[in-house]
């Protein structure tokens, strides 16, 4: 995710790292040489371009900004219902870890709170297409099942039938074994809504519909403006198809909020967060330092 302190405008004018603008420069580039090659093509043909209105480009290019802007609130609902699911698995754990004073030995304790950061840690990886165990071996032990096919719900489960077994022995109260299951759930249902998100993509007619049209516009418009604007025409052109394809581009980004581009969500820095607060409350005093931005990109 990009952060930014600055807000002068020329800063921002002139900001490259979390821009779009490098993903679309060679469709821009195509795009404005042909309407300098169409422009020149009037210049010594002008009876073939007469004809050409720019009212058909009108209607539709207003009706592609309106279906632009449902797709890409779309993609955004997306991205900020993942940052919500991870701001639950934040509150989730720092309830268990407050629930869980009640657990009288503090080395079950302590074992039971690592996994939970083991379990942040197996998730992130899950979500980014990464090994789940390496991920989560500094903080779990005993590891489950090696050959788990879901490493963060195994986890899960182990410490849900570690809750069980406690209340079985009576080393904590119903109560408090029904408030820690609570959360155990909690945290199962953000990484069920996470993996939903990941797995089910928009559907895809959808976006290659809007591909193909933003293509098909940006193509054709240099031959309604090639007349009235001369060689003013590239130039509107650039303009017109920065902005196309920029949305366009954004959009596809945000679709998959758990990657590792530039605007994608900062897991790393609240799986970090996870784990501080998860050392702190074990009573460490030496806690990993918080994750920052490493050139305005924070991971």
């Amino acid at each position: 995710m990009i952060v930014r302190t600055d807000k002068h405008l020329f800063s921002t004018l002139t900001a490259i790292k979390g821009s779009i603008a490098k993903r679309i420069a060679w469709r821009c580039i195509m795009v404005t040489a042909l309407a300098s090659l169409i422009v020149l093509m009037e210049m010594h043909y002008p009876s073939w371009f007469t004809r050409v209105s720019a009212t058909p480009f009108t209607l539709l290019g207003l009706s592609l900004s309106i279906f632009m802007s449902f797709r890409n609130n779309a993609c955004y609902t997306r991205w900020w219902e993942g940052r919500q699911l991870w701001g639950k698995i934040i509150v989730e754990i720092r309830s268990f870890a407050r629930e869980s004073v009640a657990i009288a030995d503090p080395q079950e304790r302590q074992a039971m709170l690592r996994r939970l950061c083991g379990f942040a840690n197996a998730l992130n990886a899950r979500l980014r297409g990464e090994d789940e165990h390496q991920a989560a071996q500094a903080w779990v032990n005993p590891m489950p099942d090696r050959h788990a096919d879901n490493l963060s719900d195994a986890i899960l489960r182990q410490l849900g039938e570690r809750c069980s077994q406690l209340a079985a022995e009576q080393q904590i109260s119903e109560w408090r074994y029904i408030t820690l299951e609570q959360r155990l759930v909690g945290l199962s249902e953000a990484q069920a809504n996470c993996e939903r998100i990941k797995t089910t993509p928009l559907p895809f007619p959808y976006t290659l519909l809007l591909h193909r049209t933003i293509f098909i516009f940006c193509l054709l418009l240099p031959f309604a403006m090639a007349e009235p604007l001369g060689w003013l025409a590239p130039l509107f052109t650039a303009i017109v198809s920065y902005t196309f394809f920029g949305l366009d581009a954004i959009g596809n980004e945000l679709e998959e909020p758990f990657g590792r581009d530039e605007n994608d969500l900062p897991i790393d820095a609240m799986v970090r967060t996870i784990e501080r607060e998860i050392l702190c409350a074990l009573g460490d005093d030496i806690l990993p330092p918080p994750l920052e931005p490493i050139d305005y990109v924070l991971s």
